[in-house]
């Protein structure tokens, strides 16, 4: 969330950073009902300020005037009534809050929408074929690893099964990725419910925002995640983290449950845009002045995993008109699927800076003894699934068929080739 300070002190900064995100933000009427506000309380705490005055005075002279009895009456009806409005401006300008997305670092470049997306360089060779290679969802049905008609009959479109070699590959990748992560960089492996509460959602800011694109179990006020990373944030919601307890990194592997309600129509073949998919999550909390280097650190590692499977990728800073909701500046890692022709983004690594913990009141101390500051906030894909498992068998799928597994995955898989009709 926004700091409110931020609007009432530097308005034009506000506002010239929704301009470059390309948003339409309320910023006028949240001002003017946080005016309303804070006029209310100064006009309720002044007639606190009189009623414990006459109290004071009554008490003194034991007498009771009616005039002064009259007063009170009204006084202390007035204080209620502006209790109530107090409440209710709090809660619409809360409200509005709560829609307004994070700034932008100043170094993120300008755009309107994903066109105007740098990048930044390209790793690896691209692969060399002597015959058309085929996309994923040829190869897959062939080779009896992915069955999308039974995904289909089970749980409806977007919805697919993988099978044997395919199913053993998934596993094999998430936990490569895991003991990557965990005995490599540092993380601590979390086990997280695919579930959270409509608090933590909104903690983590999905929640109004994304509403319609999130699988909800309404009689429990539950939400399957998304993504990992709305779990993750709530593990500290309302803690003041003690000194020296920072940086803090975690890596969880989870189911992520999507609507894809914006992308309906697009990219429907194949495992590309699934409605349920797996992916291995890396979360930081730092303080403010590390969470530059943060960034960094977390897309060297995203990258560690792209360049030991031997795939050709990109790095992608994203423009203002693509940042998510909650960051302030993220970084995109597209790997290269030539079957499909195209490339496929499998990481997403951002700093949201103190934009997740505001609004799930997570602060640390910097010393014994020091205000309590909020956490700055990071997270990454460290992959995301399947578009790594589309990569693999585009690029390392052979003339008779079969598709190669990468080296660095035999000890995970236990085999080291997958081919038609194989167990």
């Amino acid at each position: 969330m926004i700091n409110i300070q931020l609007l009432r002190n530097r308005p034009d900064e506000l506002r010239d950073a929704m301009r470059r995100r390309n948003e339409d933000a309320p910023l006028n009427r949240i001002s003017e009902l946080d005016s309303d506000r804070r006029s209310a309380i100064v006009e309720a705490d002044e007639l606190r300020a009189r009623r414990n005055e006459v109290s004071r005075e009554i008490g003194r002279t034991r007498e009771r005037p009616q005039e002064l009895i009259d007063e009170m009456r009204q006084v202390s009806a007035r204080i209620r009534e502006l209790e109530d409005a107090i409440r209710n401006l709090e809660s619409e300008v809360n409200a509005l809050m709560l829609g307004i997305p994070n700034m932008p670092h100043a170094d993120v470049p300008d755009g309107a929408d994903e066109t105007a997306n740098i990048v930044v360089r390209t790793e690896g060779e691209l692969p060399r074929f002597d015959f058309e290679p085929l996309p994923h969802w040829e190869l897959g049905e062939r080779l009896g690893i992915i069955d999308f008609r039974r995904g289909a009959k089970m749980a409806g479109s977007r919805f697919f099964v993988l099978k044997g070699k395919g199913a053993r590959l998934q596993r094999a990748l998430i936990d490569w990725m895991l003991d990557t992560h965990t005995r490599e960089h540092g993380y601590e492996e979390l086990y997280l419910p695919n579930i959270v509460t409509t608090e933590s959602a909104t903690a983590n800011s999905n929640l109004p925002k994304f509403a319609d694109t999130m699988y909800r179990d309404d009689e429990d006020d539950l939400w399957l995640l998304p993504t990992a990373e709305m779990a993750i944030t709530n593990m500290h919601r309302d803690e003041i983290l003690q000194p020296g307890s920072l940086p803090i990194r975690y890596v969880a592997h989870t189911p992520c449950f999507r609507r894809e309600k914006a992308a309906a129509g697009r990219d429907t073949r194949g495992i590309k845009r699934v409605h349920q998919f797996e992916k291995v999550e890396m979360y930081r909390f730092v303080e403010p002045q590390d969470s530059d280097d943060a960034l960094q650190s977390l897309l060297n590692e995203a990258e560690t995993i792209c360049a030991r499977l031997g795939i050709r990728y990109r790095l992608l800073e994203l423009c203002t008109g693509d940042l998510g909701f909650q960051s302030a500046k993220t970084y995109d890692i597209e790997m290269w699927a030539p079957g499909c022709d195209e490339w496929l983004e499998v990481s997403s690594c951002s700093t949201c800076t103190d934009f997740q913990a505001r609004r799930a009141a997570i602060r640390y101390r910097p010393e014994n003894g020091a205000r309590p500051r909020f956490v700055h906030t990071l997270n990454g894909s460290g992959l995301a699934l399947p578009r790594v498992i589309i990569a693999i068998l585009e690029n390392y799928q052979q003339a008779d068929g079969s598709v190669i597994v990468p080296e660095v995955l035999r000890p995970y898989t236990g085999f080291d080739i997958i081919e038609s009709n194989s167990p």
